[in-house]
């Protein structure tokens, strides 16, 4: 079953769903903690729409898990935007926690949604690690090197994540930044205001 049937105005664009088709005809959905398991019923459910040649609406409502899934996922959205033809839709209900933020900020932004209760929690990644030095210099310092890299990897793969979700938006990563010195809770509202998100759909 293809959702849309006029798929593309006379400027190429596609056609928004309906209200109906956003909050009830999510073909992916996605609730509860990001897990291996998430992702592995992620990937069935994308592997169907693809097959039915469906556009994707996904539906999100996480607290949040395990970071580098949320980056799987997101890929994989990215892959299906960029190639399949068809379009991707998600609509955040409720929590769109940490690493929800990661996936939902994939969809292209005229393809985002919120629910009138809905928040973002935008916030950089955590870790908690502890280091254990014991034998030679040069042995703990390739230890310690190791561990420095992992953590500016990461924290590169985290900067270009809020750069997807803010680009086309009003919020600059300047800004954004300085509210990630605290978990930044943001509501709906505030979301379509600052222009991170197509509408709020309720």
């Amino acid at each position: 079953m293809n959702m849309l049937v006029d798929r593309k105005d006379a400027a190429g664009r596609f056609a928004r769903p309906d209200m109906k088709s956003l909050l009830f005809g999510a073909n992916i959905s996605i609730n509860g903690t990001i897990s291996d398991a998430t992702l592995a019923h992620f990937l069935e459910r994308l592997s169907e729409v693809r097959n039915a040649g469906d556009d994707v609406i996904m539906e999100l409502n996480t607290t949040g898990g395990d970071a580098d899934v949320a980056r799987r996922i997101a890929l994989e959205i990215r892959l299906f935007a960029k190639h399949s033809g068809r379009a991707a839709y998600c609509v955040g209900k409720s929590n769109v926690y940490s690493a929800g933020v990661t996936i939902f900020a994939a969809f292209p932004l005229s393809g985002r949604f919120l629910t009138d209760d809905a928040v973002l929690l935008i916030h950089e990644r955590r870790l908690e690690k502890t280091i254990t030095l014991n034998g030679p210099m040069k042995a703990n310092l390739q230890i310690v090197r190791e561990q420095l890299s992992l953590l500016e990897t990461a924290a590169k793969l985290e900067d270009e994540g809020f750069v997807k979700l803010i680009q086309g938006s009003r919020l600059s990563m300047g800004i954004l930044r300085e509210r990630l010195e605290s978990n930044y809770y943001m509501p709906a509202r505030e979301a379509l205001e600052l222009g991170l998100v197509a509408d709020i759909v309720a």
